[in-house]
């Protein structure tokens, strides 16, 4: 039997019934997936309740896409989970709910669904399943559903008789193609499942794919883009989740309550998507919320830019000592280099970053004092002296996030080290240093929302201003935000820009990297992102090269952990909000002085001083 045959033996009068009794037409579930529009020939207005279209479908986990995965797949229940859905706007729709003991879906016999006068509808369901549908718990959840525009947008309200940690809008029919992660570069997904975090990975599976903000854009043709978005007014974690099949995508929104609190109310945010025809418009919307709800300046605006950084044509990462002990540069060759530089660009226009500093990269952390192996105290204080005469600003590194264990006064920070929202231990422990290939465990990951760590830190970035005179200081992981039980880190953040602005005033801040709301706090970083739509980044901030970037010769990547890589001697064909940058390890200055000089000419050409 057709669709349409089936369709025209249901009754005006039935149809009715049915939707005024809430009642779901669990008779249609041979129907064939629907069309991404509903038209008036298959649900005439005349004789139809518009109310038909917003059936329950009888959907599971499984439906539309391939299993097994045709190409790289995440983990993921082996039976078939109840998804029972409805049709708006072309897409369909289902949620599932997450509590810290198990996982649930919406009792279809218990969804209504009803218009609004606005033209959207209100999705009601009473009850949840779980056990894959062989258990039924009551709970309340609410979705509404409206068209803003060309696009539409959702919110769901739950309640349970536990806490809820998590929530997932499951959305299907959504187009593939090519696709953007938080404003990055368009790639290509083949038959691949996708998953995406903002921020910092968004508490995924660490193969997931990093977000700067939690936005993906679909371009299925030069004149054709689909995207889905978070309009957030917080940070807070969010994953997508695309699995494949024939027609389109089986997506889920992953939103995730702040760790530190918990409730048996949840509340999501505004989800939002829509067909566009360019990729701007695409991708404009989404930005222009973040903006305005996080308060970001444009560059050119921006007061936490001090008049000498816009002078800023050439960023040298000089780089200090390795983990190990391995020195690369002490401060007495530092300056040497520096006062060769000069006779090459005028120093007002050459940022220094000081990378590992401090002494043994990342072991000495947090402790940031001058290593009496690279010249102690006075020396440090005499490379930084003579070489602000010259011109020069000064940048030394800081680790936003990162301490030791080991070391003994990390017993006055210990409360402050992060646990994940489910109470397991996040740690710093993703780096081999010593070369044994095996992940280091001493490496606690802190939280400067706990105001502890983030008394500490401010102190020991104020002792060395003080001490030294620094123009910057550089955060290191600077957009890892991460949810977890004790406090926001991204608040922590805000505070600790707002002492040092407070305590040194002109001195300016920088991060590694980035996420949106990040630029309200910090203007410049060491990562330079959205490639897929450049003004995410360049309306609001600046970078430079990352210290891993390959220096001069072998390619050395200095203190980082990264080893060697192919350095590019065409390595300036970059954005125009980024920054040349020359990475100097052992034998750049001795070895590769020349290439050195190369880079500085085409660095003046670019900013138009030779």
């Amino acid at each position: 039997m057709s669709d349409d045959t089936l369709k025209e033996k249901i009754s005006r009068r039935d149809i009715l019934k049915n939707a005024a009794a809430g009642a779901t037409i669990a008779g249609l579930s041979g129907l064939s997936p629907l069309p991404r529009k509903l038209s008036a020939a298959m649900i005439p207005t005349e004789s139809v309740s518009p109310s038909v279209a917003y059936r329950v479908l009888p959907l599971i986990s499984t439906s539309d896409i391939y299993v097994p995965p045709r190409g790289r797949g995440f983990m993921k229940f082996s039976f078939d989970f109840p998804e029972p859905s409805i049709l708006f706007e072309g897409l369909r729709f289902s949620f599932r709910i997450y509590t810290f003991e198990n996982a649930y879906a919406m009792d279809g016999d218990l969804m209504t669904v009803a218009d609004t006068p606005d033209g959207g509808i209100d999705l009601s369901c009473t009850g949840l399943v779980w056990a894959g549908g062989q258990e039924k718990t009551s709970a309340h959840l609410t979705a509404q559903f409206r068209r803003i525009g060309t696009f539409i947008e959702w919110n769901i309200f739950v309640s349970m008789d536990q806490p809820i940690k998590s929530v997932a809008a499951i959305i299907r029919d959504v187009p593939r193609g090519k696709m953007s992660a938080g404003g990055g570069a368009f790639f290509d997904t083949r038959d691949d499942e996708i998953l995406l975090g903002y921020p910092f990975g968004g508490g995924a599976l660490n193969t997931a794919r990093g977000m700067e903000s939690p936005l993906a854009v679909i371009q299925q043709s030069d004149h054709d883009f689909f995207f889905l978005s978070v309009l957030d007014d917080k940070v807070r974690a969010n994953r997508f989740y695309f699995q494949p099949g024939e027609r389109g995508y089986r997506a889920e929104l992953i939103y995730e309550r702040e760790g530190w609190q918990k409730s048996n109310f949840f509340q999501s945010p505004t989800w939002r998507a829509g067909h566009t025809q360019s990729a701007e418009d695409a991708f404009r919307p989404h930005y222009e919320h973040v903006e305005k709800t996080f308060k970001i300046p444009e560059w050119e605006k921006r007061d936490d830019v001090p008049a000498w950084f816009r002078k800023i044509d050439l960023a040298l990462a000089i780089h200090g000592a390795h983990w190990t002990g391995y020195i690369f540069n002490d401060y007495a060759k530092m300056l040497k280099i520096l006062q060769w530089v000069v006779t090459q660009i005028p120093a007002e226009n050459v940022l220094v970053f000081l990378a590992a500093w401090d002494g043994r990269y990342y072991w000495n952390y947090p402790v940031y004092k001058a290593d009496p192996r690279m010249g102690g105290e006075d020396g440090l204080r005499n490379l930084i002296q003579k070489g602000q005469a010259l011109g020069f600003r000064f940048m030394p590194m800081f680790g936003m996030n990162s301490a030791n264990r080991e070391l003994p006064v990390f017993s006055r920070i210990a409360d402050a080290s992060t646990n994940q929202i489910d109470g397991d231990q996040f740690s710093l422990n993703w780096v081999d240093w010593d070369n044994d290939r095996h992940f280091e465990g001493w490496g606690a990951y802190m939280n400067l929302g706990v105001d502890s760590w983030r008394r500490f830190l401010g102190d020991r970035i104020s002792d060395v201003i003080t001490r030294y005179h620094a123009d910057a200081f550089f955060l290191d992981i600077a957009g890892g935000w991460e949810n977890n039980t004790k406090a926001d880190m991204h608040e922590g953040v805000r505070h600790l820009i707002s002492d040092m602005r407070e305590r040194h005033p002109g001195v300016m801040a920088c991060g590694e990297m980035s996420y949106d709301a990040l630029m309200s706090l910090i203007p410049v970083y060491q990562v330079g992102g959205a490639a897929g739509y450049p003004a995410a980044f360049s309306k609001y901030g600046r970078s430079f090269q990352h210290l891993s970037h390959p220096a001069p010769g072998r390619g050395s990547s200095g203190v980082h952990e990264s080893g060697f890589s192919r350095f590019d001697p065409q390595s300036l064909s970059l954005s125009p909000s980024q920054i040349p940058t020359i990475t100097i390890v052992d034998d750049t200055f001795d070895r590769y002085r020349d290439v050195m000089a190369e880079i500085i000419v085409r660095a003046k050409q670019r900013a138009g001083l030779a």
